[in-house]
């Protein structure tokens, strides 16, 4: 590849939603129109049905897998090249709920692999911002196991079983996949995951659609998937200038940039790296080459032949490594 080096940056996908608000759109500094019901941005995916294009640069609409085709290990790294061949393996949203959402469960790679022929699904949401008296549910309170979980589905009182979080900017969710979760309304979310699509549904407050039916419940499915000891809030931590780890499993690596005036990276591994803005733009510059004007609540594909990214602004940035 000729130098310099540029990253990356895809068109959004909006994905409307009875749940769906409107921040999204305020928050990237976009005009969504008329749409009021926008849930979530698919920032990067290479889910079949759902694949990102580039959005910028003479590959302009160009779809990632094709991308990644073309230039290999240049731009996602041997090991992941290897693993995953052309076929990306994580996705990126940001997700407004104005209104609560199910409570889930996603199934691990085995339990996928075997019913649905794809990867499970892992995630990690960070709280860009939280209206007051917005919550979260990960996991469930101590004393819960299987059998007490599933004596509270068939009930339709599972809600009793969850462990509750209010929310605010900053806070980081861990949920690995087999987590009961639940993302309340109020809340501008960052979610970082496997690329799977695949959610088994285990209550909705009994919601009827425009028809009056019930949405379909996964009860069987879900207490299969179900894992009573993971997910959780990370410790709420004060951020310091530079890099903080928030959350490392076998799927993907995440840390916080906390930018404030300068930050430099060495990029010592084989793997690109995925840039979310957060709070504000920021400035990237790859080995000393063009810089970039990241917008805030843009996402941006860096290079793994990239080593050294120079970041410049004020502003939070969530970096993630395909593993």
């Amino acid at each position: 590849m000729s130098n310099p080096l540029l990253p990356y940056c895809f068109v959004p996908q909006y994905k409307h939603v009875i749940w769906g608000g409107t921040r999204i759109g305020a928050f990237k500094g976009v005009d969504l129109g008329v749409h009021t019901h926008v849930g979530e941005s698919w920032e990067l995916s290479g889910l079949e049905g759902h694949e990102s294009v580039v959005a910028t640069g003479p590959e302009a609409g160009m779809p990632l897998s094709e991308l990644i085709a073309r230039h290999g290990e240049w731009l996602v790294g041997r090991r992941v090249l290897e693993r995953y061949g052309t076929r990306f393996p994580l996705l990126f949203k940001f997700i407004d709920a104005r209104r609560d959402l199910s409570v889930q469960v996603h199934p691990g790679d085995e339990m996928a692999r075997r019913l649905h022929g794809c990867m499970g699904k892992s995630e990690m949401w960070y709280v860009v911002d939280a209206e007051p008296g917005s919550h979260i549910a990960a996991g469930v309170t101590a004393g819960h196991d299987v059998a007490s979980v599933a004596s509270l589905l068939r009930q339709r009182r599972v809600a009793e079983a969850l462990a509750i979080f209010d929310t605010r900017p900053g806070d980081v969710f861990d949920l690995p996949a087999g987590s009961l979760h639940m993302i309340g309304a109020g809340n501008l979310i960052a979610e970082v995951q496997q690329a799977s699509d695949i959610t088994y549904r285990v209550w909705d407050y009994d919601r009827v659609d425009a028809d009056g039916r019930r949405r379909e419940l996964h009860t069987e499915l879900a207490l299969e998937a179900f894992r009573p000891e993971r997910g959780g809030r990370l410790s709420p931590r004060e951020v310091s200038p530079g890099v903080s780890p928030l959350v490392n499993n076998s799927a993907f690596a995440v840390t916080l940039l906390n930018v404030e005036g300068s930050l430099r990276l060495d990029m010592a591994d084989d793997a690109c790296r995925v840039l979310m803005t957060l709070d504000a733009p920021a400035t990237l510059m790859l080995d000393g080459g063009v810089e970039v004007e990241m917008g805030r609540g843009q996402t941006w594909l860096v290079p793994a032949a990239a080593r050294v990214m120079q970041l410049s602004g004020t502003a939070r940035l969530l970096c993630t490594a395909p593993c």
